[in-house]
């Protein structure tokens, strides 16, 4: 997040001088490729259609994206859907509290060749992909957390003194489990704020479910089918950082985090909401709010976000990187509730 890619600078300056009519025609022709790959993911995830829209949102965005749901829910096949429907190579980690740090990035072996010479060769481990699940990544223990956060933040790991890029492009989808904590390493700041956002996997309603208990029962089952070539989600990502964002988009999103920071609040001061905070987000909260307002806008047709993408978008990205104090847990206060506080002062 954040991070400014380097690049060729006659590509940029080509950039810089591209009319607007030429932007709108690129967004409308890829928001149509976008279009039917959400539509070939929802024939298969039946029922979570705004989780649908968050994870691709996240996904257009360049980022990573934190899956909060019980078991059951159709995490997993969600994002086997993804890797299948977005043409990216996909792996997965069950993570579980012997997983070791090499189980994620590789090892190197010693082999003896032809003549007898002996000679270290390293072995990739499954992080070495564009698609990675990490399945219940709250139940490995922090040394190996650690491991997959350089990953997530530089997109390259450090193994046997050589620095390996990761493949590109190259985005986690981490699973939880917020009820069964037992044997469970909570996540560390640091590390969730690498989710560009956090995505509450909820029950579908009645009319979904009983699609889904018809669908996934019968003797043929709806199966994903690649939409998009390798490359057309490195195209979408770099269209999403040129597409336009208003000033008062901009001023909402530096409202809604700053008023979410109980020792500096609004232009203000700090408000009621902001009081009940332990710890308010940090600028990459603003950063990750404006790439996801702009996918948002483009994965519905627009070429610029609105004040709704802002507001639809507040809760997945500050859910993780707040914390209610003891006082306002002691009084019963929920999260969603002080967030949509914070949301209404926006406007």
């Amino acid at each position: 997040m954040g991070e400014v890619v380097a690049g060729d600078q006659h590509s940029q300056i080509r950039e810089a001088t591209v009319s607007p009519e030429a932007l709108a025609a690129e967004a409308a022709a890829l928001s149509a490729r976008l279009g039917e790959a959400r539509a070939a993911v929802t024939r298969v995830i039946l029922g979570q259609e705004e989780v649908v829209e968050q994870v691709l949102v996240s996904l257009l965005s360049g980022g990573h994206a934190l899956l909060v749901g019980l078991p059951g829910l159709g995490k997993t096949r969600l994002v086997e859907t993804l890797g299948t429907v977005l043409g990216l190579d996909g792996r997965r980690i069950q993570f579980t509290p012997d997983l070791m740090p090499a189980d994620i990035l590789g090892s190197e072996v010693l082999e003896e060749g032809e003549h007898g010479r002996r000679a270290f060769r390293f072995i990739r481990g499954p992080v070495f992909t564009q698609l990675l699940m990490a399945d219940e990544i709250n139940r490995a223990s922090p040394r190996t957390q650690s491991a997959l956060l350089q990953a997530m933040q530089e997109r390259r790991v450090s193994v046997g003194g050589e620095i390996l890029d990761l493949p590109a492009p190259f985005h986690v989808l981490a699973t939880q489990n917020p009820i069964e904590q037992e044997g469970t390493y909570p996540l560390p700041e640091a590390q969730l704020d690498r989710f560009l956002l956090e995505v509450e996997v909820g029950y579908p309603d009645l009319a979904a479910e009983r699609a889904m208990l018809l669908a996934t029962t019968g003797a043929r089952e709806e199966r994903p089918v690649a939409v998009l070539r390798p490359g057309e989600l490195l195209s979408a990502q770099a269209l999403v950082r040129r597409i336009p964002v208003g000033d008062s988009v901009v001023d909402a999103i530096l409202r809604l985090v700053r008023g979410a920071r109980p020792d500096l609040g609004g232009t203000g001061g700090v408000s009621e909401a902001a009081r009940q905070l332990a710890y308010g987000p940090g600028p990459r909260a603003a950063q990750a709010l404006m790439l996801a307002t702009r996918a948002r806008a483009l994965l519905d047709g627009r070429l610029a976000p609105s004040l709704d993408d802002v507001a639809a978008l507040a809760e997945p990205v500050l859910r993780h990187r707040v914390a209610l104090s003891f006082a306002a847990r002691a009084d019963g206060v929920r999260l969603p509730e002080v967030i949509a506080a914070l949301r209404s002062a926006i406007g």
